[in-house]
């Protein structure tokens, strides 16, 4: 018998609405080379806001990942919520799978709506693509946020025994997971304190609606990510910094976000411009676990003139 009602889907209109009651609409523009970004944006870009675009991990749409956020950040910012290539209504004909392309895209679709200036927030993945928008437009990014996003890692990490899984392939099956099995794996994974007892039926359902669609092309994001990945090859941004992590995360581990402060002060990667901030008690999906907490974080950042105070190495860090 066919199922008559989907949980997800239902979710997902219900996200809609929330996105467009916030003052948000669908759009989707086609930036040439068959290859087509849909965001949600203002209805009206008002030109005395500063310009806020938040980008999303792995996972589902964007929507999901950002539908708390998106009412109280419009009343201070123009705020614009892509969905990411082969997630949501976007994709690409094009070979090309890393960040740098991802980075590339999103560029071109703001520009298409006539935002020159911007800051930009990333989760996970979305934060790998977020240090590449920085490094690669220097003059249109103003500050940079990176949440719970491994940018120095290197290939060798797997090997080394950094990350819980032991090869790029099995971090896939738990990233893309295709069974309530792997998706329970991925939540213990993502959470400090996961849902227990979450029925099956309710994964299930969830998998099918938004784990599906262009599962061989995510897989290819992945594979883009951690190949051949050093970290002599990260390239230099020098706009204000937040680097803000899951105490206990264990999808990129915190030793991933120390590194980067440390590489930011050693190597200027980050022009010592960089502030750490740690959030106990939380794991990978900081956005769904530390919701007022990230929000602080964000405001207090992204409003406030870029002083903070710095220790000896000329890194703020602090812990909440």
């Amino acid at each position: 018998m066919a199922k008559c009602f989907s949980f997800t889907t239902s979710r997902d209109r219900c996200y809609r609405w929330s996105f467009s009651s916030a003052g948000l609409r669908s759009t989707t523009v086609d930036i040439g080379g068959g290859t087509v970004i849909h965001y949600w944006g203002p209805k009206t870009h008002k030109p005395g806001k500063p310009t806020l675009l938040l980008l999303h991990g792995i996972g589902a749409n964007a929507m999901w990942q950002w539908n708390d956020f998106v009412s109280p950040l419009t009343a201070k910012f123009n705020v614009y919520v892509p969905d990411l290539l082969f997630f949501g209504d976007s994709y690409t004909k094009r070979p090309e799978r890393g960040e740098s392309f991802q980075a590339e895209c999103v560029m071109k679709a703001m520009e298409a709506a006539g935002v020159r200036r911007m800051s930009v927030v990333g989760l996970s993945y979305g934060g790998f693509v977020a240090y590449s928008m920085a490094a690669q437009f220097p003059e249109a990014v103003e500050r940079v946020v990176i949440g719970c996003a491994g940018v120095c890692l290197e290939e060798k990490d797997m090997d080394d025994g950094l990350f819980k899984v032991k090869s790029v392939d099995e971090a896939i099956e738990i990233l893309l997971a295709q069974t309530p099995a792997k998706l329970r794996e991925l939540m213990r994974l993502s959470f400090y304190k996961p849902a227990k007892n979450v029925p099956s039926c309710f994964l299930s359902d969830f998998i099918d609606v938004m784990c599906t669609e262009n599962l061989q092309e995510r897989k290819e994001l992945i594979y883009a990510l951690h190949k051949d990945r050093k970290l002599s090859d990260l390239p230099k941004i020098t706009q204000p910094t937040l680097i803000i992590w899951g105490e206990h995360d264990q999808v990129f581990p915190l030793e991933l976000a120390h590194r980067l402060v440390r590489v930011g002060s050693d190597d200027r990667h980050l022009e010592n411009n960089v502030q750490l901030v740690v959030l106990k008690k939380a794991g990978h999906a900081i956005n769904m676990e530390k919701t007022k907490e990230l929000y602080k974080n964000l405001k207090s950042f992204l409003t406030v003139p870029a002083n903070p105070k710095l220790d000896s190495n000329g890194n703020g860090c602090k812990v909440d």
